[in-house]
């Protein structure tokens, strides 16, 4: 009896071996389908270097063509970098000088007016006086009688004494002048267009 249990217990531990050794993989066929490594030789090409082979050959086949420079084109001038500036003499540099405000009161313009002609026994009178504003600044006899000598002598000394500027005229800055001795018709004449002459600049 012991040696049936015996040889049954010895069948069925070799079946389970046998079962296993079956299942396990072939260990020298695992091998061979394992792709061998990049650097297994100098001479063989393996597919996994190709794809590093085609990165470089993009790299080689894209790179930027070297730029020629403008001024290197045949025919083609180029400025001087000093060209275009100027110097410090240049005109372009100079500013005009600012203008600056005049702080002078504008000076009146001088205004001439002209007194009306006025006759008298000997000739004829006429007035012109000069005006700064409101001021008389110069007395002029524009026409005086000088038909005779003694008429012009008289009428000279009439002149002499009123006008200019620096005659009765200006001083008094009015028409009541003194009469000239001798004058008195021409001197009457000569007041009367001057006071014509100073209402018209009023």
């Amino acid at each position: 009896m012991r040696r049936a249990l015996f040889a049954i217990s010895g069948l069925a531990a070799s079946t389970t071996a046998l079962v296993v050794l079956k299942a396990a993989p072939d260990t020298s066929t695992v091998a061979q389908q394992v792709p061998a490594p990049a650097t297994s030789g100098a001479g063989e090409s393996t597919t996994a270097a190709e794809p590093t082979a085609e990165p470089a050959e993009a790299t080689a086949t894209a790179s930027p063509r070297p730029r020629t420079s403008r001024s290197a084109e045949p025919g083609r001038k180029t400025a001087s970098p000093s060209a275009g500036r100027a110097g410090p003499s240049s005109d372009a540099t100079k500013k005009p000088p600012a203008a600056r405000p005049s702080t002078a009161a504008p000076q009146p313009a001088v205004r001439r007016v002209v007194g009306p002609v006025v006759s008298n026994e000997f000739g004829n009178v006429q007035v012109a006086i000069s005006l700064d504003g409101a001021r008389i600044v110069d007395a002029e006899a524009l026409e005086l009688p000088e038909r005779t000598a003694q008429s012009d002598q008289r009428s000279s000394q009439v002149d002499d004494r009123y006008s200019g500027t620096a005659g009765l005229v200006v001083q008094r800055q009015s028409a009541d002048l003194d009469t000239v001795s001798g004058a008195t018709a021409t001197s009457e004449s000569y007041q009367r267009s001057l006071q014509a002459a100073i209402d018209r600049a009023r």
